[in-house]
């Protein structure tokens, strides 16, 4: 019987990204090298410059792939409470940034964004925005229901809601906790609602 070659290469690819993701957390991105990752994968370096330009486009897939997020599928839920339904979404942005792993992926990767401006802009696009937008779009459905400010500016109210959940990360000023992401969600909630009301009216 025939290999199926497409069998063959999703494997490689699993294995690849689950590499970069192992080693950058082990190492740090800037000691990470391709062939690292293609030793640990078992395949050949060059499968992966024919699947990736560079070692942070593989950093990034494998962060999205450990994160099971397809950017075009990140809708949020819409109960009809805009309280419950984002506070389940900011704990599981608080999730993934306390997971020792995947943090540690994510920190090489804001690292590097600072002076790699063509990786920065492939994190913003494939990473960063599409979670944005998400939450703009659960926050717009909220104002059509009356429950937040008919004039906000949508784009500075998401980064109220999870600016802080990356000041507290970055800075590591306290842990993050289900606890703080419910505070923030809630403190984020009172200054977007109609004034005299809450998110849950």
């Amino acid at each position: 019987m025939t290999p199926d070659p497409t069998r063959r290469s999703e494997r490689s690819r699993r294995a690849i990204l689950t590499s970069a993701v192992e080693l950058v957390h082990e190492v740090g991105f800037r000691k990470l090298t391709i062939e690292a990752i293609a030793a640990r994968a078992g395949v050949g370096k060059q499968t992966i410059y024919r699947w990736w330009p560079s070692k942070g486009a593989v950093v990034l897939d494998g962060l999205l792939a450990a994160t099971n997020e397809d950017p075009d599928d990140l809708a949020l839920p819409d109960t009809g409470d805009v309280a419950t339904d984002l506070r389940v979404v900011v704990r599981a942005i608080v999730a993934e940034l306390a997971d020792p792993k995947l943090s540690g992926t994510t920190r090489a990767l804001m690292i590097e964004i600072q002076e790699n401006v063509e990786l920065a802009d492939a994190v913003l696009e494939r990473l960063l925005r599409p979670q944005m937008a998400a939450i703009a779009d659960r926050l717009r459905a909220a104002q059509h229901a009356g429950q937040l400010h008919a004039d906000l500016d949508l784009s500075v109210a998401v980064e109220l809601l999870i600016g802080p959940l990356y000041h507290r990360w970055l800075l590591r000023t306290a842990p993050l906790t289900e606890a703080y992401a419910d505070t923030v969600t809630d403190l984020a909630l009172r200054a977007l609602a109609p004034s005299g009301t809450s998110p849950k009216e």
